[in-house]
């Protein structure tokens, strides 16, 4: 399946895009995340599981058991504090 992918904050700088397209056999939002830290080098870094990472599915904040679906959207992004 394809899935639409937006990445936010220090986490679009480490990636170096705010966007892409990857197609993938991942079911889950942890399954998609552990695809993309398998790629290595930048992904690895900012993505890592010792990392604070939110993520977000179809613009709705989701735990990594989220199912996907072709054609949804992924948010990656750092958690965010107010002030």
């Amino acid at each position: 399946m394809k899935v639409n992918l937006k990445y936010f904050a220090s986490i679009r700088e480490a990636i170096g895009q705010g966007s892409e397209s990857v197609g993938t056999q991942a079911a889950t939002l942890q399954a998609l995340r552990d695809e993309l830290i398998a790629r290595g080098g930048v992904y690895a870094e900012a993505l890592a599981h010792g990392r604070a990472v939110r993520m977000a599915l179809n613009q709705d904040l989701c735990d990594a058991s989220a199912a996907l679906s072709d054609g949804c959207e992924v948010a990656f992004f750092p958690p965010v504090t107010g002030g």
